[in-house]
């Protein structure tokens, strides 16, 4: 019998798909059974168990079996979520490449992100962010991830995230203090918190930790600078808060007496090297970390240039510096911020101190001051135009009243008690008025150029050039920023606080 070749072809495509049904069953049972000899079964349970323990081939084979990537767990999470809070770096990569959201909400509205921060995975956390994971996307509760790793105290969290949500630090500080969670607190401080953070009713962060009874966070806030002596709205110090809540220890630590160097005016010179010393040693505490634990930073720092190498502070005053070209926001970068386009030296500002005296001017009568010296218990002393201040260096030279009209007395003309002292070690004066905190030193910032390393000291009404023969002036310094002005066409640039670390 004759076949066509039309025929014969028909026969040959039929055994072969013949032939492949069984071909195909077999190679899904292959993947099924390697599942099965991997220790592992087709469900939801045991393919999150894959993703935690970072099994990528296993994690192939479901897929392969036709498994959904983005199947969910009873809880409404997805393998990425668990993955991240595993710290399972190869299995969260698979999940993203297979299409997986990095920003794909989860129980509670958590991210991946978050779900990091609260298992305290700090190296994931800093994956998902190089990844392009949003920080500023919030949880069910409303808490951004910042303000989860401060509440979970994952102090390492906190260093990945700070530099991406620099406008919530000080909150997130006052978190910490509230939480008591110091070594948050440390990491906050070094990435640009301010110390000097306010609450709505006054309440800094000391107050915070001391009238919630937690010691070792007042302890590290008095030792980075946190005032003693600031009262709140109700004007009541950390020391009095501590007493009314029953932190009768934690009372003594904040009202002790009075230690000879908070009894002195120091010079600026004095203070850039205190806050050249304290950035230091926060540098030197990151170079000692692990390279894996160190995020990169695109600009030169001052982590970067040694202490013996370093040329000392100086003032601003009358420096000439370089200028830099205008930045535009750029959304997919969070740390980059926008620069109003004037040329505006590169300066970052690393430091901040303002220090009050424990002495506060009462009354004035004749040439006799009445002052009121902290400590457990205060006492207050008469003191005459001429004599010093008793347990310290500091001589009285001037005694009176008169009117003031300034936002001191909130531009109500007030008749106050002034009291001009001299630090007869330093040589520094200053002028202290009554019902108002008797201050050290102005406000004073410590900066650096970003190109060179090289830091300054800046306070209020110093000016500068820019290379390109712009001046500036030192419009304002303050705990979070400093204000600076071109004086020629009156344009106003702020430059945040960065911290030590920032």
């Amino acid at each position: 019998m004759r076949c066509s070749a039309r025929g014969l072809l028909g026969s040959a495509l039929l055994a072969l798909t013949v032939a492949s049904v069984p071909a195909c069953k077999k190679r899904g049972e292959a993947t099924a059974s390697d599942l099965s000899d991997a220790g592992y079964q087709l469900t939801t349970d045991d393919w999150f168990r894959a993703s935690v323990g970072n099994d990528l081939e296993a994690m192939k084979k479901f897929v392969s079996s036709g498994f959904a990537a983005d199947t969910r767990n009873a809880e409404g999470d997805t393998a990425l979520h668990a993955a991240a809070a595993a710290g399972s770096q190869n299995a969260a990569n698979y999940l993203l490449n297979r299409g997986i959201s990095i920003d794909i909400r989860g129980r509670d509205e958590q991210t991946p992100l978050i779900a990091a921060v609260v298992a305290n995975q700090t190296a994931m956390v800093r994956w998902l962010l190089q990844q392009g994971a949003d920080p500023q996307i919030k949880d069910g509760k409303g808490f951004l991830p910042l303000m989860v790793a401060v509440r979970e105290g994952s102090a390492g969290s906190v260093a990945e995230l700070a530099p991406y949500s620099r406008g919530s630090l000080d909150p997130a500080l006052l978190l910490a203090a509230l939480e008591g969670k110091t070594e948050v607190i440390d990491s906050l401080t070094n990435y640009g918190a301010s110390v000097y953070a306010r609450m709505e009713d006054g309440r800094t962060p000391l107050m915070l930790a001391a009238e919630n009874g937690h010691e070792e966070s007042v302890k590290l806030l008095m030792d980075i600078g946190s005032s003693r002596f600031t009262t709140d709205a109700e004007g009541k110090t950390a020391a009095d808060l501590a007493t009314d809540a029953g932190h009768a220890e934690i009372a003594q630590i904040i009202a002790r007496a009075p230690k000879p160097e908070e009894l002195t005016l120091e010079t600026p010179e004095q203070l850039g090297s205190e806050m050249e010393a304290f950035v230091d040693a926060a540098g030197a505490e990151i170079s000692e970390e692990p390279a894996a634990e160190i995020s990169s930073e695109p600009s030169v720092s001052a982590r970067e240039i040694s202490a013996a190498d370093r040329v000392p502070s100086r003032s601003i005053e009358g420096v000439t510096l370089s200028v830099s070209p205008p930045v535009s926001e750029n959304p997919e970068n969070p740390t980059q911020e926008t620069v109003t386009p004037t040329n505006t030296p590169p300066l970052i500002m690393r430091h901040y101190r303002e220090s009050e005296v424990p002495v506060t001017v009462k009354s004035v009568e004749g040439k006799v001051a009445t002052v009121r010296i902290a400590g457990s218990p205060a006492r207050e002393v008469k003191v005459a135009e001429g004599q010093t201040i008793p347990g310290s260096s500091l001589v009285v030279i001037k005694v009176q009243r008169r009117i003031e009209d300034s936002k001191l007395t909130a531009n109500v003309p007030t008749e106050v008690s002034v009291v001009e002292v001299r630090d007869s070690q330093t040589g520094s004066s200053r002028e202290w008025i009554s019902g108002v905190p008797s201050s050290a030193h102005d406000p004073i910032a410590l900066l650096e150029d970003a190109v060179t390393g090289q830091r300054y000291t800046a306070t209020p009404g110093q000016r500068f050039t820019a290379s390109d023969g712009s001046e500036f002036i030192v419009s304002d310094v303050r705990p979070n920023q400093i204000v600076l002005e071109n004086v020629a066409d009156g344009s106003v640039q702020t430059i945040p606080l960065r911290g030590p670390r920032g």
